[in-house]
């Protein structure tokens, strides 16, 4: 019997831990600290080859300027990769970014 109950226990905390996986918030606040212009942005599920669309879509984040973005794709993963670009070309990239856990980014200079 004492088993039977471990096992249940342990199967509702499998299925609690899913769940509050699967409703994370995934909104998260993108700053831009570098002293620079960002003209591209894509996050992209750590999961995927590709960046998907580009979020800024033809905006620009001014050094000092904080966009919000919404990364949940429907998956329920909590894992993305970010690229920014910007005006002058040159890229940064950071991947693994946790956006179940974190409400600010900052790429910084």
């Amino acid at each position: 019997m004492k088993n039977y109950i471990l096992a249940a226990s342990l199967l509702g905390l499998a299925v609690a831990s899913s769940v509050s996986a699967q409703a994370a918030d995934r909104k998260v606040t993108i700053k831009n600290e570098t002293g620079y212009a960002i003209v591209e942005f894509y996050g992209s599920n750590s999961g995927t080859e590709d960046w998907e669309e580009n979020i800024l879509g033809g905006q620009r984040l001014n050094h000092g300027d904080a966009i919000d973005v919404n990364f949940d794709d429907g998956t329920g993963n909590c894992m993305f990769d970010f690229l920014a670009v910007f005006e002058d070309g040159d890229q940064l990239t950071k991947e693994d970014v946790d956006v179940c856990k974190i409400g600010t980014f900052t790429f910084n200079e």
